[in-house]
């Protein structure tokens, strides 16, 4: 059985409201379950969180503890919105097992729902292992959209879930509001973090000490860095802000470590891998989350001075800011290990302090010594994109009942942005220019979805020639397509009708052919491609002139490396269709063989 990541998956549908509740395949590992586990209720925040993202209605003053406050709503707020509920406290790791899932996504598609948001994964398997893509599959060939979360194991490459080609799967980036609190050092350097912390301290220098510095006798300097349960002496901590290094346990965790040794503040610091990334936490103490270029000089300062001193200001809300979006360190990143072919995440959307509701049965930072209790909650990860996708296919759907699951996919994909609100590319969360790994096609623009001109369409014998092209046993595709199916010959994925182009093994030259529907008004588009280095693009037919909605035309678009600046490694490019009005945009990925 699959290890799962914890939550409920919410849906959005026009025909019900409720919730479910699946265990059964927990029961058959755990054994006879007591009767507080028959229930679909959220006992720790985020089912909750993420429906409310999803489909939650509008509701005045939200904030979390005053911070942000303001009107909250889902991407569909006047969407019925139901849970199926199919995580459970661990079991040898293990939270949601394959045939909880798999009976959840058969009551969703019994119950008529519209759109399936899955802020759950696990490691990618073969899609006939995957009780994700199998249910999905089921979903998507019932006119349902599926939104999945690509996981929160980056920033390293190779790390996304969740990558079957009938998911829309998502990444997480920021969004332009910020919590500051600032970090004061004794010899006047400040450096912003961020912090939804309630208790404040005087604005007045106290003394900082590295919780490297304050470790117990019987503790590694590592483990101590990190304020790890048991690491810190309550003697050398008492009284001072402590400085605690990003990684391994919670950051909230961290916090609680500090108050309990007996610190006034906390200064987290990130490390190498998290960069720019820094999230606001509801810590128990005040505190500051500052990135890994601050944290560095912190650091340096506490190891330069013989009485280090420091304050934290503190947390405000901040709209507007820039530059954003950039992608979160944490969201998961392509290629895709299980078919490199297909170009995942899909696209990018808000994942980083996301305020939404938050159940009442734990607190703000989900740990046990936590007794405060809030409405809405400030929470980070592709759990949190997941549904601000949802809620927009949600919207589509409700525009364009008609539609195919891969149409309104194709829509959300082809009317991203690349760019941020400083009209630069996109970063990561290490100021490096971010790649389709970490964004797909881009930043989500929901307006621009509601219009996107072209669609490029995928139906359910699109997907089972998807599979058969995989090498897929007869009795392997039958999972997905309930009844014998047979296998065109010859088949190639390199024709697969995808929003996106990715050639992953490319030795020489490849000719790749797409469809296109107009779902706009009759016009000519013409073509315009960035090349990725060292790879030429030929595109033919350069126009295509459609005089009325629903007609296709079909193009060919020609890889081929040039003599010189092969591509060795990876390399990016995009393809653009333009009436001038609308913008169809198709990242494009290459690989040398």
């Amino acid at each position: 059985m699959r290890q799962l990541s914890l939550g409920d998956s919410p849906i959005i549908s026009r025909k019900l409201i409720g919730a479910r509740y699946f265990n059964k395949g927990y029961a058959a590992a755990a054994g006879k379950l007591n009767s507080s586990f028959d229930t679909p209720r959220d006992n720790e925040g985020h089912g909750s969180h993420t429906l409310s993202t999803a489909g939650g209605n509008f509701v005045a003053n939200a904030s979390v503890f005053g911070f942000g406050e303001g009107t909250a709503k889902g991407g569909s707020p006047r969407a019925r919105v139901a849970a199926y509920k199919v995580c459970w406290p661990p079991i040898a790791g293990n939270e949601c097992f394959d045939a909880d899932v798999m009976a959840a996504f058969d009551s969703a598609i019994h119950d008529g729902v519209d759109v399936l948001s899955l802020s759950l994964g696990g490691e990618p398997v073969g899609f006939f292992n995957d009780s994700i893509a199998i249910g999905s599959f089921h979903a998507v060939k019932r006119g349902i959209v599926v939104v999945c979360s690509a996981g929160n194991s980056g920033p390293a490459d190779a790390t996304a879930s969740n990558l079957a080609p009938w998911q829309i799967t998502v990444g997480a980036s920021t969004m332009d509001r910020e919590f500051p609190s600032y970090v004061v050092l004794g010899n006047k350097m400040r450096f912003k973090g961020s912090s939804l912390s309630t208790k404040t301290l005087p604005e007045k220098f106290v003394s900082l000490i590295s919780a490297a510095d304050a470790k117990a006798p019987n503790a590694s300097v590592q483990d101590a860095l990190l304020c790890q349960a048991e690491t810190l002496d309550p003697s050398k901590v008492k009284g001072k802000i402590l400085v605690c290094l990003r990684g391994v346990n919670a950051r909230v965790d961290k916090g609680q470590q500090a108050a309990l040794a007996g610190a006034v503040g906390m200064i987290l610091a990130n490390n190498e891998l998290t960069g720019n990334e820094i999230t606001a936490d509801a810590h128990v103490l005040p505190a500051s989350h500052i990135n890994y270029t601050a944290g560095t000089a912190v650091f340096s300062y506490i190891n330069s001075t013989k009485s280090p001193v420091g304050y934290i200001t503190p947390a405000t809300t901040l709209v507007g800011t820039k530059p954003a979006p950039f992608m979160a360190a944490f969201s998961s990143k392509g290629p895709n290990i299980i078919v490199p072919d297909i170009l995942k995440p899909d696209i990018t959307a808000p994942g980083v302090s996301v305020i939404a509701a938050y159940t009442g049965l734990v607190g703000p930072t989900n740990q046990d010594f936590d007794k405060r209790r809030v409405q809405f909650n400030s929470v980070s990860g592709t759990s949190m994109s997941c549904p601000h996708v949802s809620g927009i296919a949600g919207l589509l759907k409700t525009l364009y009942p008609h539609w195919s699951p891969s149409a309104i996919k194709s829509a959300i994909m082809t009317t991203a942005t690349t760019m941020d609100n400083l009209k630069e590319r996109i970063l990561n969360a290490s100021n490096v220019e971010a790649t389709p790994f970490s964004y797909g096609a881009g930043h989500i623009l929901p307006n621009l979805a509601m219009n996107p001109g072209l669609v490029y369409d995928l139906l359910e014998n699109d997907y089972l020639n998807f599979l058969c092209a995989l090498g897929y046993k007869e009795t392997q595709v039958l999972l997905f397509s309930e009844k014998p199916y047979k296998c065109p010959k010859p088949i190639s994925l390199a024709n697969f009708n995808y929003p996106s182009i990715t050639v992953s093994n490319l030795s020489d030259s490849i000719t790749v052919t797409r469809t296109v529907k107009n779902v706009g008004s009759p016009g000519t588009y013409t073509a315009y491609v960035n090349q990725p280095t060292g790879v030429s693009v030929f595109v033919k037919p350069k126009r295509l002139k459609f005089k009325k909605v629903g007609e296709e035309k079909t193009f060919s678009v020609t890889l081929k490396i040039k003599e010189t600046g092969a591509a060795k490694d990876y390399v990016f490019g995009k393809l653009e269709w333009s009436d001038n009005q609308h913008h169809v945009r198709s990242p494009i990925v290459v690989k040398a063989s």
